[in-house]
């Protein structure tokens, strides 16, 4: 499985609202500056976050995103589906009935695209954080809290 910048970014962006959010919505400027991410495209992947109900938007002057639920309920398949990740196995195969073979590749695939599924449904935006904040202290880094 590979993880596309849009993935990687939202996942980043919602580790920093886990963070950073705590008493107050954090801006998307705030978030891009941190994480090092173009702010007009971790905005389009906040909306898609929002519509999901991932988190939730607070207008006005000291408006921003905050996380909709707590960190423990949202998981790493649901960020994904969010920003539109798709994770299907060889997309466009049908195998050939008369090749064993090939149903038995396909079958695999399939087996391993559901493991997969459970895996990423299993992971929470907690987990992720805690994995996170572990490594970085493992590197010495005590400071900032860059994914």
């Amino acid at each position: 499985m590979k993880l596309t910048t849009q993935g990687h970014y939202s996942v980043k962006a919602l580790l920093d609202l886990r963070s950073n959010a705590r008493d107050r919505p954090v801006s998307v400027r705030e978030i891009a500056q941190r994480q090092h991410l173009p702010a007009p495209y971790l905005e389009k992947l906040l909306i898609r976050l929002r519509q999901a109900g991932i988190v939730e938007s607070v207008r006005g002057p000291q408006g921003g995103y905050q996380l909709g639920r707590s960190p423990e309920e949202i998981c790493l398949g649901e960020i994904l589906a969010a920003v539109g990740e798709t994770l299907q196995p060889l997309p466009r195969h049908d195998p050939d009935a008369a090749l064993a073979e090939d149903w038995v590749t396909f079958v695999l695939w399939n087996q391993l695209h559901q493991k997969l599924k459970q895996a990423l449904d299993r992971i929470s935006l907690e987990d992720l954080y805690h994995d996170a904040r572990s490594w970085q202290a493992a590197q010495g880094e005590q400071t900032s809290f860059v994914v």
